[in-house]
């Protein structure tokens, strides 16, 4: 059963270490961290799921990058994600090789969330470009997608420009590790097809992923990619999820389902919880 789990807040009380390699004993798909690199403490921007203030777990946030690896260190199957990396806040050509370091030291097994942010007082002090930041998102993956797979890479856009790089290890999965675009946006389908690689979105129903894979489908098949090859992976579900609810969203056209247990303070606590879990999801 292909359920993963997403490491609840505070995301750095529990060694990565340690979850990752009890969810992969209990048959658990995949690991997933996500980022905040600083929150600002006074911002005019509002929480989206709530449209108000920002929860105080939002303030604990580890760097997924250094959590997914010690994760990769103790594991040898379980495919390890970020849901989601904020691009606009960090520098493709360093993004790059960490991406690519990861992959190629886990044996190809990073799925790369990606997301554009929501807050922008925070999108602004690391570097973005808040009112257009899913056009440098898209700018900074075509970047990547150079780094990644050229021997000598350049890129000439608006937000980034470079001459002739080398940028090694490249990643063991070709042409490199899946880009998985976040969020409900408007737009986010026709991004998907145009120069993604799948969508892992939160807060959605099976009735919902049944009608977005169909139009998936349409608009992969319009620019002449194969269907199959863009994926759709739910991120973030209750941790009351039943494997009814996992069923239903594989049934409409998901390849995988992430839980989010709630937080535990200590290692014994976490896993039994993903014991739990696991006898209701995964056995």
């Amino acid at each position: 059963m292909p359920v993963g789990i997403v490491v609840p807040l505070p995301a750095y009380t529990i060694d990565p270490a340690f979850i990752a390699k009890k969810a992969e004993e209990l048959g658990f798909e995949s690991i997933w961290y996500h980022e905040h690199p600083i929150l600002p403490v006074r911002s005019a921007s509002p929480f989206p799921s709530t449209g108000g203030e920002i929860p105080w777990t939002y303030r604990h946030f580890t760097d997924p990058y250094i959590a997914l690896s010690r994760a990769s260190a103790v594991t040898s199957a379980i495919k390890l994600g970020t849901g989601i990396t904020l691009v606009p806040e960090r520098n493709p050509l360093i993004l790059a090789k960490e991406v690519a370091a990861l992959d190629y030291y886990s044996g190809g097994r990073f799925l790369f969330g990606i997301g554009a942010g929501w807050n922008r007082e925070e999108t602004e002090m690391m570097g973005g470009d808040f009112d257009h930041r899913w056009t440098q998102t898209r700018e900074a993956v075509l970047a990547l997608k150079e780094l990644w797979t050229k021997d000598e890479a350049e890129f000439h856009g608006r937000y980034y420009d470079f001459p002739p790089v080398f940028c090694y290890p490249k990643p063991v999965q070709q042409p490199h590790p899946p880009v998985l675009l976040g969020g409900n946006a408007r737009n986010v389908l026709q991004r998907i097809a145009r120069w993604g690689d799948g969508w892992l979105p939160i807060r959605v129903t099976p009735a919902q992923i049944d009608e977005s894979r169909k139009i998936l489908d349409t608009l992969a098949d319009e620019r002449g990619r194969d269907p199959a090859s863009v994926t759709i992976s739910i991120f973030g579900q209750q941790p009351d999820t039943t494997r009814q609810q996992v069923d239903d969203f594989l049934n409409a056209g998901a390849v995988r389902v992430s839980v989010w247990p709630e937080h535990c303070d200590t290692e014994a606590e976490m896993g039994e919880q993903l014991e739990r879990m696991a006898e209701a999801l995964v056995r």
